[in-house]
């Protein structure tokens, strides 16, 4: 079996790794050289993945089965519907599926129509002149979100990256300069999770949820990324998520599943909801048309013992074996090296050395994202992510000190964030919840019917369980 993968980060890595030990045929579209993808994939094309007519030409000529489309670009660019156009099954929405996440407006608007009550309050704006008095009708802080595609740093959340509600307002008209439209959304107070799910003709099929962590530096200070790393739990649930919020998240995309089918948007690949945990229950910030990165890792880590390959072309073709449906009940963490200053101010042209031997030995996988090959086990960074580090375990505190200790064997100059999946971070998360859900808190003035969640265990052991030893 010969399968396209579309992409050139560590998603893309990670899925090619899946479907290679599956026994498939890898072949790959991506833009530059990858130390990744170049080792797996049996030929390569170096091209804008974006560019329909150049990845059809490439699928068509290499006789794939089906393709796997890793980021959002291509699926904007209608990759996905050309692919489809010359009968070559996709795992990946048509461009009108994808305004989903090209669109927050869109994805708010369907929403709303179709009774799917997860979101915030939010007003849409499409004229500086609007600015002000959709800024006065909030009394409380609030978020500002450009409507397109920002590879997840174009969200300013008062609090955090503004003061003063005229400080938003200034950025929602900056934003509107240059053309389109933004959103102003009532700012959610809670925890974040991400529910992947495979959508296929026949069904919704849940992922292990993840927790991702946007913010660039240690206690979710500085700029938002395009994510600093993850972790995921043994049972895949979180230590502040039980499995009714996970029901109820996983019912949020099922609905907007059959709201996209109702809208005559039929739905073949991955949805993903970006949700946050408040006093309210799961309420969506946003959802992504194809697998998270990181948290498409943590997921396709867990499944690497089984038949990806068959998994994947059941989704590309709509109906899926549920024999394939297998994750394994342990707990994962990635965590990103990215290039010193980044997002906002990032040097590129650093050199990595990584011993990668030495580095899987401690249970660690290296995959690459943006970064050129430098020999001899060297890689050149660019501007944005350079390398994930996946580590696994029966606990999460174990993976995450396996991933610590291949940090210590990356030689060259990168920023991290040793807290993703450590215990002091999580214990804060789950503490974080449970006064949120303590019987004498105050629920968010939300207009949402959504049922009170239940609070997070409390005990020292309930987050032994999941974390491990310290």
């Amino acid at each position: 079996m010969r399968v396209l993968v579309v992409g050139g980060g560590a998603r893309e890595h990670a899925i090619a790794w899946g479907l290679a030990r599956s026994q498939a045929d890898v072949v790959a579209v991506c833009a530059q050289p990858h130390p990744g993808l170049d080792r797996i994939a049996k030929a390569s094309l170096r091209a804008d993945p974006a560019d329909p007519a150049a990845v059809v030409k490439f699928a068509k000529a290499q006789g794939v089965r089906f393709a796997v489309i890793g980021p959002e670009g291509p699926l904007a660019a209608g990759v996905a519907d050309a692919l489809r156009t010359a009968e070559v099954p996709v795992v990946g929405p048509s461009k009108a599926g994808a305004q989903i996440e090209t669109s927050k407006r869109f994805c708010r608007e369907l929403m709303e129509k179709h009774g799917v009550h997860a979101s915030p309050r939010y007003v849409s704006i499409s004229s500086p002149a609007e600015v002000d008095p959709a800024v006065r009708e909030f009394v409380g802080p609030f978020v500002v979100k450009p409507v397109g595609l920002t590879s997840g740093k174009g969200v300013w959340v008062q609090g955090r990256d503004f003061q003063a509600p005229e400080e938003g307002g200034a950025y929602a008209r900056q934003l509107l300069s240059g053309g389109g439209s933004v959103l102003l959304e009532e700012r959610m107070e809670g925890e974040e999770f991400s529910l992947m799910a495979f959508v296929t003709d026949s069904g919704v099929y849940p992922m292990p949820v993840v927790q991702d962590y946007k913010r660039a530096g240690v206690g979710d200070e500085g700029p938002n990324t395009g994510g600093m790393g993850s972790y995921s739990q043994r049972d895949h649930l979180l230590p502040f998520l039980s499995q009714s919020h996970r029901d109820a998240a996983l019912d949020v995309v099922q609905r907007t599943v059959q709201a996209l089918r109702a809208e005559g948007i039929p739905y073949r690949g991955i949805l993903y909801g970006g949700f946050m945990l408040t006093a309210r229950g799961p309420l969506l910030i946003e959802f992504n048309a194809r697998f998270g990165d990181p948290e498409g890792i943590n997921a396709l880590t867990l499944y690497e013992e089984g038949n990806l390959a068959g998994l994947l072309e059941g989704v590309a073709n709509g109906r899926v074996d549920r024999s394939f449906l297998q994750f394994r009940q342990r707990a994962t963490v990635v965590k990103y090296l990215a290039p010193p200053g980044y997002p906002l101010t990032p040097s590129a042209g650093g050199v990595l050395e990584l011993d990668e031997p030495a580095i899987e030995a401690l249970g660690v996988r290296v995959l690459y994202a943006n970064v050129e090959p430098a020999g001899a086990g060297r890689v050149k960074m660019s501007t944005s992510r350079a390398v994930a580090l996946v580590g696994e375990a029966s606990a999460i505190t174990e993976a995450s000190h396996r991933v610590d200790a291949a940090v210590a064997r990356v030689k060259g100059t990168f920023t991290w964030r040793p807290d993703v999946g450590s215990r002091e971070d999580v214990q804060r998360r789950t503490e974080h919840m449970r006064r949120l859900l303590s019987p004498g808190a105050k629920p968010s003035p939300l207009p949402l019917s959504v049922a009170r969640p239940d609070a997070p265990a409390s005990s020292a052991g309930s987050l032994d369980q999941v974390m491990g030893p310290a």
